[in-house]
């Protein structure tokens, strides 16, 4: 007996062929560049009208809470008569 013994051949296998299949390119048409115009105006006019509103809130209570103190700049200033006084 020899000793290396014949090892049988491995089975062959055929080749693994993969085929890649491109999906379609979506083209971009006149209507999707104005609908998403659209969108984004939208959302800067909700994102305006929000920072619009809070702002004004502020400013509302700020003032309510200068007169309310008695803090008001202008509770200083003397007034001018532009008219001369009428005898009563």
């Amino acid at each position: 007996m020899s000793s290396q013994q014949a090892q049988p051949a491995p089975p062959r296998q055929d080749p693994i062929i993969v085929r890649v299949i491109e999906q379609p390119v979506h083209e971009t048409s006149l209507s999707d560049v104005i609908l998403g115009s659209l969108g984004l105006v939208g959302v800067l006019l909700i994102a305006a009208l929000v920072f619009g509103l809070v702002l004004g809130g502020l400013l509302i209570v700020y003032k309510r809470l200068r007169a309310k103190d008695g803090i008001d700049a202008d509770g200083d200033a003397e007034t001018l008569r532009v008219t001369p006084r009428t005898a009563d």
